[in-house]
């Protein structure tokens, strides 16, 4: 079952989404070449708990990070680490959780790390493509199959890898909830969306092969053929007229 939400704690996890859009937004004009993964959590950490937040993902099952900080061939999950700096050419996804009087907001994004190739801008611009895609499906009686087709079939065409041991999901008082969103599905399928739910939509794409392996770190997920990823998130409402994006300023 998806957990409709009270007015009340729609505000709640509306406030913690503002403050992962506020991190995420930051990080925009602060990360280039030289800077390591640690410094990107440390900014994103001082904000959470700056504005009466706390960190979610530190600590979750033993995480020892304030954000998930993912390099390169790294799609998901990656630690941050003083030794790992930033270069040129590199793409860095952040994806972070607040949580505000026990409510969660979830966001993540992709950045370039000064200058990438033409192959690389278009993964990240056909991922996020995706996210808005599965999003703009989102409203009172469609499926949740609507949207994973929906991302999916945008991505699909251009020969990425869609993960698919790992999922969008929704959100509240816990980090996870039910449903699993999937990247790719069949439309009209799955359970129906009614106003108050809150899911976050999350493609995470590869621009060769989807198989995967976890590292000895026991959390960062890469991509077997070590091309490069992207991943991009967003906390969505399901509103009375469609839906709103919560992860935005």
């Amino acid at each position: 079952m998806i957990e409709i939400k009270s007015e009340r704690e729609i505000q709640l996890i509306r406030e913690a989404s503002h403050i992962v859009a506020l991190c995420l937004e930051t990080l925009k004009t602060q990360i280039k070449p030289g800077m390591t993964t640690m410094e990107l959590n440390n900014i994103c950490e001082k904000i959470i708990l700056e504005h009466d937040c706390l960190p979610a993902c530190k600590g979750y099952e033993g995480f020892p990070c304030a954000v998930c900080a993912s390099v390169n061939e790294v799609v998901i999950h990656g630690i941050p680490s003083d030794k790992k700096k930033l270069k040129n050419g590199d793409v860095v996804s952040i994806d972070l959780v607040a949580s505000y009087k026990g409510y969660h907001g979830d966001s993540a994004y992709t950045y370039v790390v000064g200058e990438v190739s033409k192959d690389v801008e278009k993964l990240l611009e056909v991922t996020q493509g995706a996210l808005y895609e599965g999003i703009s499906k989102v409203k009172p009686g469609a499926h949740l199959g609507d949207i994973e087709a929906a991302i999916g079939d945008y991505i699909k065409p251009h020969g990425y890898g869609i993960l698919e041991q790992f999922t969008g999901h929704g959100i509240g008082r816990s980090m996870h909830e039910d449903p699993a969103i999937f990247n790719f599905g069949t439309p009209g399928t799955g359970p129906i969306l009614k106003e108050g739910m809150v899911l976050c939509i999350e493609p995470m794409v590869c621009m060769g092969t989807n198989k995967v392996r976890i590292l000895p770190d026991k959390w960062s997920v890469v991509a077997k053929d070590n091309k490069k990823t992207a991943h991009f998130e967003h906390t969505v409402l399901v509103t009375k007229d469609g839906h709103e994006i919560l992860t935005t300023l």
